[in-house]
This record gives structure tokens, C-alpha cells and sequence, in this order.
């Protein structure tokens, strides 16, 4: 007769990754919201962005507009998906963190105090999503996610 051993779950270190992945979602949907207005502002060209000449990474404030726009639109429905624990969600929102952490560098003068907290706010998420385990996941609603065997 075999024995299957199954480890019993840490209670503890179930909530903490379940709780820094909740972190992660909720700072992405507030990021995504405010790279959406963000967007939304460059795009109507107000008057609170900082014009900046002869800087290397120059666009037009609409190009960045857009640019914001849609990484907004992504990091929102990303955090819908990180709230559900999807392993698509965690991977995509590394990457738009990482995106967002790069739009708001090359956008540095024209909004420097705001792009330096978008950073720091994006920083992490990153850090959120990537210190968690797969196994010590757990959805919302209280059901674990089983580790897959890779």
C-alpha cells in the first residue's frame, strides 16, 4: 500500500499571500485609474503639465495621453483578474507595472512629482506579485488553488 503525504496548509502563510495579493490588485486598479485620468488630461492638453524643452524622450502630450490612457485601461481590468488569483494576472500585471514604472521615467518632466509616486506605487506591485508563491494562493471566496506540477 502507498501513502500519498500531503502537507498541511499554513494558515498564516495563506493569508499573508492572499492579503499581498489583494495589495497588489487594489494599488494596480488605483494606478490604472489614474493613468487614466492621467491620459485623459494629457490628451484635453491642460494647463498642469510642465513643458519641458529640448528633452531626449519628446513627444507630443497627446502621444503621451494615449499612452497612459491605455496602460490604465489594461492595469483596471488586470486588477479584476488579480482579484480572481489568475496566474495570467499576476504575470500581466508584473509587466504593465513594469511599463507603467517606464512610461512615468520617460514622462518625468512633464508631471515630475506625480511620475516619481507612480513609480514608487508600481514598484509595489511588482514587489506584491512577485514575492508570493503560487501554491499559497487562495481565491477570495476561501477556496485554495492547487499547486501545479510542472
Amino acid at each position: 500500500m502507498t501513502a500519498t503525504h500531503t502537507r498541511p496548509a499554513h494558515p498564516a502563510r495563506q493569508e499573508w499571500a492572499t492579503g499581498l495579493t489583494v495589495f497588489a490588485a487594489v494599488m494596480l486598479f488605483l494606478v490604472g485609474l489614474l493613468d487614466l485620468l492621467r491620459g485623459i488630461m494629457a490628451i484635453a492638453e491642460d494647463d498642469v503639465f510642465v513643458t519641458t524643452p529640448h528633452y531626449v524622450f519628446e513627444f507630443d502630450l497627446t502621444s503621451w495621453g494615449w499612452i497612459h490612457l491605455v496602460l490604465g485601461v489594461i492595469a483596471v481590468i488586470v486588477s479584476i483578474g488579480l482579484l480572481r488569483t489568475a496566474t495570467w494576472a499576476r504575470v500581466t500585471g508584473v509587466a504593465i507595472a513594469g511599463l507603467v514604472i517606464i512610461a512615468n521615467f520617460l514622462s518625468l518632466p512633464y508631471y515630475p512629482l506625480w511620475s516619481v509616486v507612480m513609480i514608487a506605487l508600481s514598484g509595489f506591485i511588482v514587489w506584491a506579485l512577485c514575492v508570493v508563491e503560487r501554491g499559497n494562493l487562495s481565491d477570495l471566496s476561501g477556496e485554495r488553488t492547487p499547486p501545479r506540477d510542472v
